[in-house]
């Protein structure tokens, strides 16, 4: 396990915050979280990063580089163990995004934050974040990790593609095109899931409990010692297949829109994003065109870091 590092001299400036290209000493994800100061507790997000057939930001970016700006702020002795975000717009990933971080308070053992994500002048995203001073204590219990094939012995994304297109005969032109496009594309996390995939073009009308578990970690090596720089990491990828873990028991469920709400994350211990994580998502609700769910991040050897917990929005398609 990594300790936490802060840079020297007691700042608390994070090494994220100059917007440096990704290169062989630095992963695409730190790019990916990469912020820009241009005044006091003011920050801009360029390199922004969007899913493939999506027009929008992707959600778990923003709340990383929210976590970026908020530490920026933060006596060097903290750390951040909770925060809550509503996305309240969509975002357009061609216009960059300006962070105003809000320092609510200082206490003498934690500090609480406000992010406001503006584009054009236009709020499309709040969070408030809450750090700590560490402390040690013999109150400790976690639930036990759940059994899960090891991430080497899973298709990684690349191969569940390939595999796809060997089955070409099946596919509609569409989905062939989609495969295609995604096949090529550098991505910033390496995804092994455990089946069943339900990827959205490709879902099948076999049901499902609602529960998914698949292993991630960036897709290089991340130069940084910063802890926080890992839990930054960690955020951005929590806001991948929440939703998707709500239709697992619903085939027929034809998606027309699927938007996060809110996003929870309390954050346990620490660990390396760059090492193999394993997330486990359940389900327990849905209703009312909104899907609940929550996850947990776990650590290879056992380690509950992460909890995670988020609604959405799921409209059934018009057509």
């Amino acid at each position: 396990m990594a300790s936490d590092e802060r840079e020297e001299g007691g700042s608390s400036k994070l090494d994220v915050l100059k917007p440096v290209p990704p290169t062989r000493d630095r992963s695409l994800i730190e790019s990916v979280l990469d912020l820009e100061e241009i005044d006091t507790d003011l920050y801009r997000g360029t390199h922004l990063w969007k899913p493939i057939a999506s027009i929008r930001i992707f959600g778990g970016q923003v709340v990383g580089q929210a976590m970026v700006a908020a530490g920026h702020t933060v006596p060097a002795d903290r750390d951040v163990h909770s925060l809550h975000c509503y996305f309240v717009r969509p975002g357009d990933w061609g216009v960059p995004v300006i962070y105003q971080v809000l320092r609510v308070r200082d206490g003498t053992s934690f500090s609480t934050r406000v992010v406001r994500a503006s584009q054009r002048g236009i709020v499309i995203f709040t969070c408030q974040l809450s750090f700590r001073r560490p402390e040690v204590t013999s109150l400790t219990h976690q639930v036990p990790m759940p059994a899960a094939p090891a991430p080497e012995d899973l298709y990684s994304e690349s191969e569940i593609i390939s595999r796809f297109l060997m089955k070409s005969d099946k596919l509609t032109e569409t989905q062939r095109r989609y495969l295609k496009k995604r096949l090529p594309r550098e991505v910033p996390v390496d995804f092994r899931e455990v089946p069943p995939y339900n990827w959205p073009m490709f879902r099948t009308d076999d049901k499902h409990e609602p529960r998914k578990l698949s292993w991630f970690r960036s897709s290089s090596p991340i130069s940084s010692t910063n802890m926080h720089v890992h839990r930054c990491v960690a955020a951005y990828v929590s806001d991948f297949f929440m939703l998707r873990t709500v239709l697992l028991p619903h085939p027929d469920f034809r998606v027309g829109m699927v938007t996060s709400l809110d996003h929870s994350i309390w954050f346990h211990g620490n660990f390396r994003a760059d090492d193999w994580l394993l997330y486990e998502m359940t389900s327990p609700q849905a209703g009312r065109g909104t899907g609940l769910s929550f996850g947990r991040i776990f650590t290879r050897d056992g380690q509950l870091v992460m909890s995670v917990a988020q609604e959405g929005l799921l409209r059934p398609s018009k057509l």
